[in-house]
């Protein structure tokens, strides 16, 4: 996989992809999978198989097609790998290592939530991208995002790959971790298509919406707590609605 360096020299855009927690899980994963210390089971290997879809997808073949049409077709690619990991992730079925590597490739592809194609309604989800120079629209790193995907392909199809018949799933422990987070957090809904709703989490003790929040994950659940000492485990949230809010880890 590109380093984090790597990935700045090869941006056009404002500013570096936030890579670090993929460069930590993917060499995790790499190191745990090429040990036998971790066999997937069936719902990671599924997961893999879908994100690895995604990461190998081409490109559309168009005759002539103008340097704008080319542009959108790469960064629409990088939009459903973004989409179809999110969907992974939230879904709740992977192990922790599992959820912990797609945390990091949704971390590191955050800047394609909204491009090409924004989210249908004002109430989807909003990630908290950087606003753009005030010389101009922000500009995707597209060239930096593409040059992860070598390394990616290779490790989601070991990751996908079905373990040999009658070998036991083994999941190695994850760390936990806690870290504080200032402001609100929203709980978004989609209960139609093109339809999104959103809520405030709010303490069911206190009342209060912003917090700092004490934020702790063992990457099965996430656990808010308020300054007024409550600790909530029914918030509500989605793994990406906390992960991706926080501070790049």
């Amino acid at each position: 996989m590109t380093s984090p360096q790597e990935s700045r020299a090869a941006s056009p855009g404002p500013g570096p992809l936030r890579t670090r927690a993929l460069t930590r899980e993917a060499s995790r994963a790499r190191r745990l999978l090429a040990a036998g210390q971790w066999r997937p089971a069936a719902a990671d290997s599924a997961a893999a198989a879908a994100v690895l879809a995604r990461l190998s997808a081409p490109l559309p073949v168009r005759r002539a097609a103008p340097a704008r049409t080319s542009a959108t077709d790469r960064d629409r690619r990088l939009q459903r790998l973004l989409r179809t990991t999110l969907h992974h992730l939230d879904a709740g079925a992977v192990s922790p290592p599992a959820a912990a590597l797609l945390a990091g490739v949704a971390r590191a592809f955050l800047p394609w939530h909204t491009v090409p194609n924004p989210p249908l309604a004002a109430a989807a989800p909003g990630y908290g991208l950087a606003a753009a120079p005030a010389d101009g629209p922000a500009v995707p790193a597209t060239d930096a995002a593409e040059a992860l995907l070598p390394g990616l392909i290779a490790l989601f199809a070991t990751l996908s790959a079905a373990s040999p018949p009658g070998t036991v799933p083994l999941t190695p422990p994850v760390a936990c971790w806690r870290v504080r987070h200032d402001g609100r957090f929203r709980h978004y809904a989609r209960p139609a298509p093109g339809v999104w709703t959103a809520e405030t989490v709010g303490c069911g003790a206190c009342g209060a919406t912003t917090g700092p929040w004490t934020v702790t994950c063992d990457w099965r659940t996430m656990t808010l707590g308020c300054p007024c000492g409550k600790v909530t485990h029914d918030h509500g949230l989605a793994f990406s609605e906390v992960w991706l809010l926080l501070p790049d880890r």
